[in-house]
């Protein structure tokens, strides 16, 4: 084990916090797990992808950063053609998607291609480099970077974020003796994390929670809501990511090293940290600020609106040795018993711009 002084135990440091502050909450050893400057989750290179940990909806297909493209033009339309308009993404990963989406604008759209300021909100150093490279050639206007959302001008703006509210750190809350209690995590004398029970809380959620339930929470969400919500000018953001369409009570916070469920708390820092999207929760969120919310409906029904079928048949045509490939990709976004019906698609939007597709 190298020496704490080092800092690349982060296993060994967040023991050091509790036992000097006592437990932390969940949503505490989330955040330093993915987000230490040094040597949180974030910060490693080559994570996404067949050689990575996991892998995402843009590394599958490049079917799918085309519709989100062609999405992007009919909306951007539906606004009324702004000639200033901002093409922001959260949490950009690699850069697939958005280069996927600029090459489709350049050829369908060139006026937006033309007019669009790109701005990703990223915090990782080696993501931003990995972008940088996947973006040359590609965008009409430097990209700009920002840490938070809060940083973009404000402007005109179509939003991305595909898989990026399941990598917000969440609170739970365990139901004990009719009472929420916060989960927290906890060290052993040897030196292990492990879970734990803290304090009472006292909260208000739907439905009838049974003797042992988890209520998983996200405050990420309430910041970005309120975020988008302080905007001024129109905006419509697209999120997609996986997790129920309606409340539900469960634990879902899951830990991935090399395509494989791992132990969240054996080794912090070494593993990719999610957990599942209550799209409810999240919708009520934005109606409560005044935004409005379009779906959520799954990604199964928004890829095949938007005309997956077709835009893969045309590329399998024009490709005739990577038919099969194309093909297989293309039907892993939308199998029945997977990508397609676990991921949701919903629109969050200024009230005064119409429904984007294919919500409207």
């Amino acid at each position: 084990m190298p020496p704490r002084e080092s800092g690349l135990d982060l296993k060994a440091r967040i023991v050091d916090e509790i036992r000097a502050r006592g437990p932390i909450p969940v949503a505490r050893f989330f955040e330093i797990a993915v987000a230490d400057p040094q040597h949180g989750y974030w910060q490693r290179r080559s994570i996404i992808g067949a050689g990575g940990d996991f892998i995402t909806a843009p590394e599958i297909s490049q079917v799918f950063g085309e519709l989100i493209g062609l999405w992007c033009a009919v909306t951007w339309q539906g606004m009324g053609a702004p000639e200033t308009v901002q093409l922001i993404e959260l949490g950009p990963g690699k850069g697939t998607l958005m280069r996927d989406i600029l090459r489709t604008l350049r050829r369908a759209m060139p006026t937006l291609h033309a007019n669009a300021q790109v701005h990703l909100v990223e915090v990782s150093g080696p993501f931003r480099e990995a972008q940088a490279r996947a973006l040359e050639g590609f965008a009409a206007k430097p990209v700009a970077w920002h840490a938070d959302l809060a940083d973009v001008p404000d402007a005109p703006a179509l939003l991305i974020a595909n898989e990026f509210l399941d990598a917000l750190p969440i609170a739970q809350l365990a139901r004990e003796d009719g009472r929420w209690r916060e989960r927290v995590v906890d060290c052993t004398e040897a030196g292990d994390l492990v879970f734990a029970l803290g304090k009472v809380v006292e909260t208000s959620l739907p439905g009838e929670a049974p003797e042992g339930a988890i209520a998983e929470l996200r405050q990420g969400e309430t910041d970005l809501i309120a975020t988008l919500a302080a905007r001024r000018s129109p905006l419509t953001a697209l999120f997609i990511d996986y997790g129920p369409a309606d409340f539900a009570f469960g634990d879902t916070l899951q830990a991935m090293r090399n395509h494989a469920y791992v132990d969240a708390l054996e080794a912090p820092g070494t593993c990719d940290l999610t957990a599942h999207v209550q799209f409810a929760q999240v919708a009520r969120k934005a109606q409560q600020a005044g935004l409005a919310v379009d779906g959520p409906i799954t990604q199964a029904e928004f890829l095949g609106a938007l005309g997956l079928a077709t835009r893969a048949s045309r590329l399998m045509a024009a490709n005739p040795g990577q038919a099969a490939g194309i093909e297989l990709a293309a039907q892993r976004l939308v199998a029945p018993t997977g990508m397609g019906t676990l991921f949701k698609a919903m629109a969050v939007r200024t009230p005064s711009t119409p429904k984007p597709p294919p919500f409207s």
